[in-house]
């Protein structure tokens, strides 16, 4: 059994369109090794003492542990809802070749974004005002 830091993260979005552009940014930005797209699904849940069902887009995000939080910084940023759902869970067991290959898309900083390049600065100097 393989045992590596990847995190598979399903995040909803109102439409195809706003999915497919937090998906680029995610692969980019080297935050997400590859994002898939479910195109529709149906949502029923309790919004402000209300039930609501709307029509969404599913996300399927393949990330490691050490992106986790900047990814979802910077999904946070892009996405349209109050409350986006934002849940990651760990890959406990899978194909290596492949989980090695979403480990390599996620290595270094080469392919970072100015929106993730400034997230992290903010961090930094964040942590310098801390110390």
């Amino acid at each position: 059994m393989v045992v590596v830091p990847i995190k598979v993260v399903y995040v909803t979005v109102p439409s195809m369109e706003i999915g497919k552009r937090i998906a680029h940014a995610l692969v980019r930005s080297r935050l997400a090794a590859c994002v898939n797209i479910v195109p529709q699904l149906t949502s029923i849940y309790e919004w402000k003492g209300k039930v609501q069902e709307d029509a969404e887009s599913m996300l399927i995000i393949k990330t490691g542990q050490e992106r986790l939080e900047q990814l979802r910084e910077l999904v946070m940023k892009l996405h349209p809802y109050e409350v986006p759902e934002f849940v990651a869970l760990p890959v406990e067991y899978g194909s290596e070749p492949y989980l090695r290959w979403v480990s390599d898309q996620i290595s270094g900083s080469e392919g970072l974004i100015p929106e993730v390049e400034e997230a992290q600065k903010q961090k930094k100097d964040g942590k310098k005002e801390d110390e």
